[in-house]
């Protein structure tokens, strides 16, 4: 069996720990999928999204390791293998850039990120003011030189006129 050239990293500085595992047998279910990758490492997590019209998975699961070696070494062994009948495609599963991120918001409520977005309104409120409050220090800076050169000129001005 030839071996599949795997690459340890993922985009960015974040490695790939999660897989995506397709073309799974309608029979599979999580504990089956999660026995199937075990030999290759720790495993945090087991995911296959659910079809609400049907009931059952959509023929496609998620795999999601400790550790990013242990990923590359399922890719390698599991691509193009056969489980249950049907031949698997194993690769990294791609962050999802709409939801989330890496790991994605579909399984949060809405709500979820109420606290992020709360701090981020104050952290921009914090901002206009302190940005604010420097225009108005460069304000009164500014007048401040003007009365300082004023004063100045009234001053060479009367010096002038004693001469």
């Amino acid at each position: 069996m030839a071996t599949t050239l795997v690459a340890v990293g993922g985009k960015g500085t974040n490695p790939k720990t999660t897989l995506y595992v397709g073309g799974l047998e309608e029979s599979v279910n999580e504990a089956t999928l999660h026995a199937a990758f075990l030999p290759f490492g720790e495993i945090k997590e087991v995911n296959m999204p659910i079809d609400h019209a049907t009931g059952t998975h959509r023929g496609f699961g998620f795999v999601e390791y400790e550790e990013k070696d242990d990923a590359a070494a399922a890719i390698d062994n599991m691509n193009n293998a056969e489980l249950f009948g049907r031949v698997l495609k194993v690769n990294y599963a791609q962050p999802m850039k709409i939801k989330g991120g890496d790991k994605g918001w579909s399984h949060l409520p809405v709500w979820a990120d109420t606290d992020k977005y709360i701090e981020e309104l104050e952290a921009e409120k914090e901002m206009d003011e302190y940005e604010k409050e420097q225009r108005k220090a460069a304000l009164v800076a500014k007048e401040a030189g003007a009365a300082v050169a004023a004063a100045a000129a009234a001053a060479d001005e009367g010096g002038a006129k004693a001469s």
